[in-house]
């Protein structure tokens, strides 16, 4: 089930249904939860497959998080909807947002006193990798989560 990202031939590989899944959310605030339920099925789904790769013990959770964090700062910051993709990779889990807010986030100085807005410090912690581009309209934020343990 978690495939190369590219074939034999070391050309990029297209992602399988299994793979891959995306949903939209109308911004409203039930969809961070819809989110993190989407997401929790998406991977108990995908890991209960014949053959799958077992993932390490914190990936759900921890997945989980992180798109809460990504669509609650979508829902507070950006007017109206957005858009989740999930995918599989060889050893990663990509997670994709996109939102209609093209200000660009970024990770405030540590400040103990501070409550709140520790939402993209958290997001760096649990990640890999962090991308993040203005779009025509928008922006797209893309980060990795290792799947093994």
């Amino acid at each position: 089930m978690h495939r190369s990202a590219t074939t034999a031939d070391g050309l990029p590989r297209q992602a399988t249904p299994d793979d891959w899944a995306g949903a939209a959310y109308d911004g409203e605030s039930g969809s961070i939860a819809a989110a993190r339920a989407f997401t929790a099925d998406f991977l108990t789904a995908r890991t209960a497959m014949p053959g799958a790769a077992p993932l390490g013990p914190t990936v759900v959770a921890d997945a989980q998080l992180v798109v809460s964090e990504l669509v609650t700062n979508a829902c507070k910051f950006a007017p109206g909807p957005c858009a989740l993709n999930l995918e599989l990779l060889e050893s990663v889990l990509e997670i994709t947002l996109w939102d209609s807010d093209a200000t660009l986030p970024f990770a405030r100085a540590t400040e103990p006193g501070r409550i709140g807005k520790h939402g993209l410090e958290i997001v760096l912690a649990l990640c890999e990798g962090f991308d993040v581009r203005r779009e025509a309209v928008g922006k797209r934020i893309k980060v990795r989560i290792a799947l093994g343990e």
